[in-house]
């Protein structure tokens, strides 16, 4: 009996020797079924508004807060470094004021610098501007026009800020009675000698003779950034007195805006052009987000939207009480 053809089948049933040496095949794993993928519906009309709306609200009380705390003392300080070089050289000419107006007789515009003022006792070194408005007192301490220069016969009055634009009068409720305040204008230096410190209220100091001279020095006094009144430092000049310079507004004329805690509306213009930047910025946001997503919009859209935030910022900041 011939047993040559079993042998043969079982010879090709049995494993090469390549693949025993790699071993069985793995066990296939049974495909997964395919995710169904949701597709978001697109926005509606009212709620792509009230989207617009969030983003300019976000942009602007984000750049208000920017603005104040950040910005607003870097401004300040560019200004005044500006302006202390400007005054340097004129006092360095002889060509610094002595009135209301310069040495060719022409009214002094708001921001110029009239002075120099030093308070070792609560580290202050800033240059004193004409005009007391909101705009002007970001650049530093403003002479209010219608007393005299400090130093000259009368009273002289200089507003600063509490907080932001540097702050320079933060701390001027501090200054115990004789304190140092020295001031330097275009007729030499004058030292003044703290009197006392008043709120709403108290009693104001007695008036001084002709030939007598004080220096009132005005900011803002409760929360920072929320004034609730007004603190004044009264201060005698214990130097010699100069004779007043030539003034044009007195007290009836001097514009409300410039008074204490005074707004200043003159720049509303510029409000509208500001949010106008900002409502176009708003509106390349949402286009952008419809067109290619939203983490690319984000990428390209925040820093115009942030930039649009700090315009409209800077100018409603200006619309607030001057002394802020």
């Amino acid at each position: 009996m011939s047993i040559a053809p079993s042998a043969a089948r079982h010879a090709d049933l049995a494993p090469s020797p390549k693949a025993a040496s790699l071993g069985p095949k793995p066990p296939r794993r049974p495909k997964r079924p395919p995710r169904n993928k949701t597709t978001l519906a697109p926005l509606t009309r009212t709620q792509m508004l009230a989207r617009g709306a969030l983003a300019m609200v976000a942009a602007v009380m984000l750049g208000f807060l920017v603005n104040l705390v950040g910005l607003s003392q870097l401004q300040h300080l560019i200004s005044q470094q500006q302006l202390r070089g400007q005054f340097t050289e004129e006092l360095a000419s002889g060509t610094a004021p002595v009135s209301e107006g310069d040495y060719n007789g022409v009214l002094l515009p708001d921001g110029v610098p009239v002075g120099r003022i030093e308070i070792p006792a609560i580290g202050v070194s800033e240059i004193i501007v004409e005009g007391t408005g909101s705009g002007t007192l970001t650049a530093g301490p403003g002479h209010r026009r219608d007393t005299v220069l400090p130093g000259q016969a009368g009273v002289s009055v200089i507003l600063a800020r509490a907080n932001a634009y540097g702050g320079s009068f933060g701390h001027i409720q501090e200054l115990p009675p004789g304190e140092t305040i020295s001031v330097i204008t275009g007729q030499g230096e004058s030292i003044f000698k703290v009197r006392g410190v008043r709120y709403a209220g108290d009693p104001a100091p007695a008036p001084i003779a002709s030939d007598q001279s004080r220096l009132v020095l005005v900011t803002a006094r409760g929360a920072p950034y929320a004034p609730s009144g007004v603190v004044r430092v009264d201060a005698e000049l214990v130097s010699k007195v100069q004779a007043p310079g030539a003034r044009q507004t007195n007290y009836y004329t001097l514009p409300t805006a410039q008074r204490e805690l005074g707004s200043d509306l003159s720049t509303l213009w510029a409000l509208v052009f500001a949010l106008q930047f900002l409502l176009l910025a708003v509106a390349l946001a949402l286009y952008s987000w419809r067109l290619v997503g939203g983490a690319k919009a984000w990428v390209v859209c925040a820093p115009v939207l942030l930039l649009a935030g700090i315009l409209v910022a800077d100018q409603i900041t200006r619309l607030l009480p001057n002394l802020i």
